[in-house]
């Protein structure tokens, strides 16, 4: 595996998992290497302290190694399939976007920043949790590519998230985050 990139996934998972984006054990984070190639975490990963062996590389075929990787590998694996632009792929639960999104359909950012740079976010409701990982795989970068957006917001899960520069997919997500914060707090200090 290429040093720089693994630097580079662990300094954004760590960063990541700062903001509360990750917990422990949740979340995924990946990079696409080659065609029918990328690296993501595994399954046991601890996003604090992302090591090589918590990462693994997988190919489009699902052979053994995809036992040891994230649940939501096979996600991954439809964006960058599906998605040219897409080098980096997360999934986070930034909790102020999940608690926000749980009341409303569309993110109307009040702030500067995320009006500038995000402008409006329709919520994907996936409205049945019982069969959503038996769709999410296809409903996911179906979705992504619908509203031609690199940011999805998916309500009771979290945010799919893809960029071909792994900062500016974590800073679009911060800013989403602080912006859902603001919005949560303006709500509260309404008489």
């Amino acid at each position: 595996m290429d040093q720089h990139l693994i630097e580079q996934l662990q300094l954004l998972s760590h960063a990541m998992f700062q903001k509360g984006f990750f917990g422990i054990h949740h979340g995924a984070l990946s990079a696409k290497i080659a065609n029918n190639r990328f690296i993501i975490n595994t399954k046991d990963a601890i996003f604090d302290n992302l090591t090589t062996k918590d990462l693994i590389e997988l190919t489009h075929i699902q052979d053994y190694r995809w036992h040891q990787a994230s649940m939501d590998s096979l996600i991954h694996q439809q964006i960058y399939s599906h998605i040219s632009e897409a080098k980096f792929v997360t999934y986070a639960m930034p909790p102020f976007t999940t608690a926000y999104a749980l009341e409303n359909s569309i993110i109307i950012p009040r702030d500067y920043f995320a009006h500038r740079i995000l402008g409006t976010i329709h919520v994907y409701d996936p409205k049945n949790f019982d069969d959503w990982y038996d769709r999410a795989s296809s409903e996911i970068y179906l979705e992504f590519l619908h509203r031609k957006t690199s940011l999805l917001v998916i309500k009771g899960y979290g945010i799919y998230a893809y960029d071909r520069d792994s900062l500016q997919m974590a800073k679009r997500i911060a800013i989403l985050e602080n912006s859902c914060r603001i919005l949560l707090l303006g709500a509260q200090a309404r008489p």
